[in-house]
């Protein structure tokens, strides 16, 4: 056993001993002093002073028969180990743990879904993207999903942060199709001060077509003209044995577009 999970399991044993003493003495949840309460205790210092049986005992609202909620939820995070092995358990999983049932579950499930998807808009307020890798890092899931090719244009500010992304146009590249308007349109409206390309190839190959290339010196041409320059084109492919990266930077390719 891990030095962490140990120290885990012995916090959980010793904080299970007034829950003990409570259950010994016929006292429920809210027979507790207001003081040692999980919602009242959240509501006198804060979420950040609980600990994590007593934010799921929250969730749980009651337990059962001889145990808390809060005894429920120690018994849930020791039987999985780790705050985040229970944030990945199914409803059936949880629902089949004493005290728990299916409504809780299914609560639970939606309580760890909504930190999940709030972890994901944290990471796009206003990434730093000064380098492709950054940019990459941001739009990879993204674009691996996608079955066609789509142009996209990541505005930024004076910093180098994101702004937004607007999508330009889906669909193999082609210079004649792409128009500078489609491009910088958005980016004057947004006050941008830079922008980067960025598409992806579905085939897999990240290497720059002819097309490709031609776009992107048309694309360049243009916010010189209009002061707000375009920075990098990015072609997000899949890695493979042939090639580590699973993209390409046209700008650390080393050609003279961007010149």
């Amino acid at each position: 056993m891990s030095g962490a999970l140990f120290l885990f399991k012995e916090e959980l044993r010793l904080d299970a001993s007034y829950g003990q003493i409570l259950l010994a003495m016929g006292l429920r949840l809210k027979d507790q002093p207001l003081g040692e309460r999980p919602r009242e205790r959240l509501i006198q210092y804060g979420p950040d002073a609980l600990g994590h049986a007593e934010l799921v005992a929250i969730l749980l609202r009651t337990g059962y028969k001889g145990a808390t909620a809060v005894d429920v939820a120690k018994t849930m995070l020791a039987q999985f180990g780790s705050l985040t092995a229970l944030a990945k358990a199914t409803v059936d999983e949880l629902a089949r743990i004493k005290g728990v049932g299916r409504d809780k579950a299914v609560t639970l499930v939606a309580a760890f879904a909504l930190a999940r998807k709030m972890s994901a808009e944290l990471r796009w307020e206003s990434p730093v993207l000064d380098c492709p890798e950054a940019v990459v890092k941001l739009l990879r899931e993204e674009n691996l999903l996608r079955d066609v090719e789509t142009l996209q244009a990541l505005l930024l500010n004076t910093r180098r942060r994101l702004i937004r992304v607007h999508e330009i146009a889906r669909g193999t590249l082609d210079a004649i199709l792409v128009h500078p308007r489609e491009v910088f349109k958005p980016a004057i409206a947004a006050q941008a001060s830079a922008i980067i390309l960025v598409h992806n190839h579905p085939s897999g190959d990240p290497s720059p077509s002819e097309a490709d290339l031609a776009v992107t010196r048309k694309l360049v041409a243009a916010g010189q003209v209009l002061d707000i320059p375009v920075l990098d084109h990015i072609i997000i492919g899949c890695a493979s044995t042939q090639r580590q990266k699973d993209f390409v930077s046209l700008r650390a390719l080393g050609m003279d577009i961007f010149d």
